[in-house]
């Protein structure tokens, strides 16, 4: 699904290089690389202060925590995404509310999110799915109209553009109160283990979260905050210092793939592809707004699950991102959902299929995988 291997050989040099003086240096926990990235990053984000930390599942957990959130208050967050968006919710002991989205974008659907909201609703967390981001227009304005906190989960997302209505842009992950971000190895921007981040402009909030990534301490042996042990560390942020520079040039060759499989894909009647925010349907040369961390496509024939076994006769990598809907995930199940208030994510998880996406997709291997979908989808 993602040649790591070919990405590396492009930035070895460097990477080993800054690996070398790391290991030379013993400068492993909060060395000068992870300060030069928090800088670099920032520049890159326009925002003004990014916190590095451990993984993403810290950097959303963390983000709630520094937002003073307390046990019970209620969080609306999308029902067709990874675990673990609900999982740090459930943790700090608040409350998930599930809601369903949209069947084009697969993005969270904002009026299912005004029925949501209720006098314990404390704030929204989109997940800015697949590639792209979520409405943040209307978002913020329910925020706003309500009172709530905006926490970005942009783990599959950075370095995607967002267009307001008022033509402005902006980097997701920085157009709500806060935003969180993965450095996963298969993210558009990986480390080569664990690695994470958080992104506000709120200069009060960022250091509540600087120290709460650190034990809750500014100086040494004095914790001023409750914290939490997470890191990242020096070989995994000069890993993510040799790829920033290349991220857009990464972007842009993941929609070059996805522009290729959308017009090999076009006018297939079982076979739907991508829709962006802006509606070119990734075709289009200037889209900015998807970054096509996953290249998914809906199989509307009933033979998704028929077409994922004959992928892998064929030996072509594919994932289906989500197969269980986290309303039915035993950790997560409550009596207050309903089947139908979930119909587009009960649908999607029957048709869902990601193909290979990455920056190394040749015009050969494309052609391979998009004829071998049509002919099995047409069979």
């Amino acid at each position: 699904m993602v040649d790591l291997n070919g990405q590396y050989q492009e930035i070895k040099e460097k990477v080993n290089d800054s690996l070398t003086t790391i290991l030379e240096t013993s400068a492993f926990i909060n060395g000068p690389d992870v300060k030069a990235f928090q800088k670099e990053l920032e520049a890159y984000l326009g925002v003004k202060h990014v916190i590095p930390c451990a993984n993403g599942t810290d950097a959303l957990q963390i983000a709630m925590m520094g937002l003073g959130l307390k046990p019970g208050d209620e969080v609306i967050t999308a029902d067709f995404t990874f675990a673990a968006t609900v999982e740090v919710i459930a943790l700090l002991q608040l409350t998930p509310v599930l809601v369903d989205v949209y069947p084009d974008t697969f993005n969270i659907d904002i009026q299912a999110i005004e029925k949501a909201i209720t006098s314990k609703t404390k704030a929204i967390v989109p997940v800015h799915l697949f590639g792209q981001c979520a409405n943040m227009d209307a978002i913020n304005e329910l925020a706003e109209k309500h009172n709530l906190f905006v926490i970005e989960d942009n783990a599959q997302a950075i370095g995607a553009n967002y267009t307001s209505k008022n033509g402005s842009k902006q980097k997701a992950g920085t157009i709500g109160h806060v935003g969180s971000t993965s450095f996963f190895p298969s993210k558009n921007l990986g480390c080569y283990g664990d690695g994470g981040a958080i992104f506000t402009n709120d200069d009060d909030l960022a250091h509540t979260l600087r120290g709460m990534v650190n034990h809750g301490m500014y100086k040494r042996y004095h914790h001023d905050v409750i914290g939490v042990n997470s890191r990242l560390d020096s070989i995994q942020a000069a890993v993510l210092r040799a790829k920033l520079p290349h991220l857009d040039a990464y972007c842009s060759s993941r929609r070059n793939a996805a522009r290729k499989y959308n017009l090999a894909f076009k006018d297939q009647d079982h076979i739907v592809t991508p829709k962006t925010v802006n509606g070119c349907e990734g075709i289009c040369d200037s889209c900015d707004c998807h970054v096509f961390h996953q290249y998914t496509l809906k199989i509307t024939n009933g033979k998704r699950d028929a077409l994922a076994e004959y992928l892998k006769e064929k030996e072509i990598p594919f994932g289906i991102y989500y197969p269980i809907p986290l309303h039915r995930q035993k950790a997560y199940l409550d009596d207050r959902y309903n089947e139908e208030d979930f119909p587009v994510t009960n649908q999607l998880i029957k048709e869902v299929i990601s193909l290979p996406m990455h920056t190394e997709l040749d015009d050969e291997q494309i052609n391979y995988i998009t004829k071998a979908v049509i002919d099995f989808v047409n069979d």
